[in-house]
């Protein structure tokens, strides 16, 4: 039998990084170059539950999932997070199965994010800098 398809979860925020590197002198060992790939969804989960304090109920209610499958993506994220620290290894954030609540844009100039809340309105420039040099931030599929 084949296993269920993977349901998109909703994602309301961008990471602010990409992601992160260790230093230090252990980290130039062998084998610690391994790379730790942590989902949009993992990262969302994080977010809502450590970061703004949700429960487990009020956030899987906002991505739109079930609560045992929030769980699982919250005991991923935070057991990706520990491995990477225990063991020095590069983390970045990518991927994953997500749609963005809103229309979502990258400034070329000062590499902030911006969301586009009112979909009639035309983002004409970044809010920050001012810059007209933006593209809109694909969700993973």
């Amino acid at each position: 039998m084949a296993p269920r398809r993977k349901r998109m979860r909703r994602i309301f925020n961008i990471p602010t990084i990409k992601g992160f590197k260790p230093y230090g002198n252990s980290c130039s060992q062998k084998g610690k170059r391994e790379l730790i790939s942590l989902l949009y969804e993992e990262y969302e989960s994080l977010r809502l539950c450590d970061y703004e304090k949700l429960t487990h109920a009020q956030a899987c209610r906002l991505m739109q999932i079930s609560r045992p499958t929030f769980t699982r993506i919250y005991a991923s994220a935070r057991e990706k997070i520990a491995t990477a620290f225990v063991e020095g290894k590069q983390m970045i954030i990518e991927g994953g199965k997500v749609y963005f609540d809103s229309e979502w844009y990258r400034c070329s100039d000062c590499s902030c994010h911006f969301n586009h809340p009112d979909k009639e309105a035309i983002i004409e420039n970044c809010p920050l800098c001012h810059s007209t040099n933006f593209h809109k931030v694909e969700s993973e599929s």
